[in-house]
């Protein structure tokens, strides 16, 4: 049996049934979705934790504690909830560049 995970990461312009990916070895599934809010994060959480078995789902670090949360109840106490968190400068680096590219201004939001 192969441990499968899912990392789920936020984009403005994200497709949930477009930007997907699997990978796969003999003893490991990683499952990649990208989605464009919370409700389709627990959207697919759910669907893969009953369709595919997840054990462990990462989540990207602009996931909110509340959606953390909310994760963890959509999916209940048989799977893992973890999120990727960087430190204080990494994080001051990349929000940079998502401001660069409009994720926060509603251009991006296109």
């Amino acid at each position: 049996m192969a441990f499968k995970a899912l990392f789920l990461a936020h984009a403005p312009d994200a497709e949930v049934e477009k930007h997907r990916c699997v990978i796969k070895t003999p003893r490991y599934r990683l499952f990649v979705v990208v989605v464009k809010d919370q409700e389709q994060a627990i959207e697919v959480c759910k669907k893969l934790v009953k369709e595919e078995g997840i054990h462990s789902i990462l989540l990207c670090p602009g996931f909110t504690h509340r959606d953390v949360a909310e994760i963890q109840e959509a999916v209940g106490g048989n799977v893992g909830v973890f999120v990727a968190r960087g430190e204080g400068p990494s994080s001051r680096v990349t929000k940079e560049v998502m401001r660069k590219e409009g994720w926060f201004s509603e251009k991006g939001r296109e």
